[in-house]
Protein backbone atom coordinates (compact mmCIF):
# COMPACT_ATOMS: atom_id res chain seq x y z
CA UNK A 1 0.00 0.00 0.00
CA UNK A 2 2.49 3.13 -1.34
CA UNK A 3 1.16 6.12 0.51
CA UNK A 4 2.56 9.37 -0.58
CA UNK A 5 4.82 11.68 1.63
CA UNK A 6 1.92 13.85 2.44
CA UNK A 7 -0.87 11.33 3.76
CA UNK A 8 1.95 9.53 5.73
CA UNK A 9 2.80 13.15 7.57
CA UNK A 10 -0.86 13.95 7.76
CA UNK A 11 -1.09 10.38 9.23
CA UNK A 12 1.50 10.77 11.51
CA UNK A 13 0.52 14.67 12.86
CA UNK A 14 -2.89 12.83 13.66
CA UNK A 15 -0.88 10.07 16.05
CA UNK A 16 0.91 12.32 17.44
CA UNK A 17 -1.71 14.96 18.47
CA UNK A 18 -3.24 12.54 20.16
CA UNK A 19 -0.77 10.62 21.95
CA UNK A 20 0.56 13.95 23.00
CA UNK A 21 -2.11 16.18 23.39
CA UNK A 22 -0.37 18.51 21.26
CA UNK A 23 -2.14 21.47 18.77
CA UNK A 24 -1.74 20.28 15.02
CA UNK A 25 0.27 23.72 14.18
CA UNK A 26 2.65 22.57 16.62
CA UNK A 27 3.64 19.03 14.69
CA UNK A 28 5.57 20.59 11.49
CA UNK A 29 7.59 18.28 10.23
CA UNK A 30 11.00 19.91 12.05
CA UNK A 31 9.65 19.45 15.25
CA UNK A 32 11.37 17.47 17.95
CA UNK A 33 9.36 14.88 19.95
CA UNK A 34 10.98 15.30 22.95
CA UNK A 35 12.00 19.18 22.59
CA UNK A 36 8.95 20.77 21.04
CA UNK A 37 6.15 18.45 21.49
CA UNK A 38 6.85 17.76 25.04
CA UNK A 39 7.08 13.59 24.76
CA UNK A 40 8.40 11.36 27.45
CA UNK A 41 9.94 8.61 26.95
CA UNK A 42 7.35 6.41 28.30
CA UNK A 43 4.90 8.58 25.33
CA UNK A 44 7.46 6.73 22.83
CA UNK A 45 6.09 3.05 23.21
CA UNK A 46 2.21 4.78 23.10
CA UNK A 47 3.91 6.44 20.10
CA UNK A 48 4.70 3.21 18.29
CA UNK A 49 1.70 1.63 19.77
CA UNK A 50 -0.58 4.55 17.36
CA UNK A 51 1.54 3.98 14.69
CA UNK A 52 1.06 0.90 14.04
CA UNK A 53 -2.22 0.83 14.54
CA UNK A 54 -2.78 3.67 11.91
CA UNK A 55 -0.44 2.12 9.49
CA UNK A 56 -0.80 -1.63 10.31
CA UNK A 57 2.61 -2.34 10.10
CA UNK A 58 4.91 -3.54 12.46
CA UNK A 59 7.37 -1.04 13.99
CA UNK A 60 10.36 -2.39 16.30
CA UNK A 61 10.49 0.26 18.95
CA UNK A 62 14.30 0.13 18.52
CA UNK A 63 14.40 1.04 14.49
CA UNK A 64 12.61 4.06 15.33
CA UNK A 65 13.53 5.27 19.18
CA UNK A 66 17.34 3.36 19.40
CA UNK A 67 18.61 5.74 21.88
CA UNK A 68 17.86 3.38 24.89
CA UNK A 69 19.36 0.66 23.53
CA UNK A 70 22.59 2.99 22.84
CA UNK A 71 22.75 4.41 26.02
CA UNK A 72 23.10 1.70 28.30
CA UNK A 73 25.70 0.16 26.99
CA UNK A 74 29.59 1.31 27.50
CA UNK A 75 30.64 0.48 23.96
CA UNK A 76 28.87 2.82 22.64
CA UNK A 77 29.20 5.66 25.13
CA UNK A 78 32.33 7.58 26.79
CA UNK A 79 32.60 10.66 28.63
CA UNK A 80 28.75 11.74 27.59
CA UNK A 81 29.14 10.97 23.87
CA UNK A 82 28.53 8.01 21.56
CA UNK A 83 32.02 6.32 20.59
CA UNK A 84 32.46 5.58 17.19
CA UNK A 85 30.95 1.88 17.23
CA UNK A 86 28.05 3.66 18.77
CA UNK A 87 27.96 6.21 16.16
CA UNK A 88 28.36 3.36 13.93
CA UNK A 89 25.26 1.52 15.21
CA UNK A 90 22.89 5.02 15.37
CA UNK A 91 23.90 4.80 11.66
CA UNK A 92 22.56 1.43 11.06
CA UNK A 93 19.15 1.65 13.28
CA UNK A 94 18.54 5.16 11.77
CA UNK A 95 19.77 4.90 8.16
CA UNK A 96 16.24 7.47 7.11
CA UNK A 97 17.91 10.20 9.45
CA UNK A 98 20.40 12.73 8.54
CA UNK A 99 22.63 12.67 11.28
CA UNK A 100 25.63 14.88 9.73
CA UNK A 101 25.29 17.71 12.08
CA UNK A 102 25.02 15.48 15.43
CA UNK A 103 28.20 13.33 14.40
CA UNK A 104 30.19 16.71 14.15
CA UNK A 105 29.48 16.68 18.40
CA UNK A 106 28.23 12.80 19.33
CA UNK A 107 26.61 14.44 22.82
CA UNK A 108 23.94 12.17 24.04
CA UNK A 109 22.14 15.16 25.86
CA UNK A 110 21.18 16.10 21.74
CA UNK A 111 20.21 12.76 21.19
CA UNK A 112 16.65 13.61 21.52
CA UNK A 113 17.34 16.44 18.88
CA UNK A 114 17.38 13.58 16.31
CA UNK A 115 13.99 12.22 16.91
CA UNK A 116 11.93 14.77 14.56
CA UNK A 117 8.49 14.51 12.66
CA UNK A 118 10.21 13.92 9.73
CA UNK A 119 12.54 11.26 10.96
CA UNK A 120 9.11 9.37 12.08
CA UNK A 121 7.51 9.92 8.35
CA UNK A 122 10.88 8.82 6.79
CA UNK A 123 11.14 5.68 9.12
CA UNK A 124 7.01 5.27 8.05
CA UNK A 125 7.95 5.88 4.17
CA UNK A 126 11.09 3.44 3.83
CA UNK A 127 8.71 1.17 5.82
CA UNK A 128 5.84 1.59 3.52
CA UNK A 129 7.28 2.21 0.06
CA UNK A 130 10.64 -0.49 0.13
CA UNK A 131 11.36 0.18 -3.74
CA UNK A 132 11.86 3.98 -2.98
Amino acid sequence: MAMSRDEVFQKVQEVLIDALGVDDDEVTAEATLMGDLGAESIDFLDIVFRLEKAFGIKIQREELFPAESLLNNSEFVSNGKLTEKGLSELRDKMSHTDLTEFESDPDINKLGDLFTVDVIVNYLESKLNPAQ
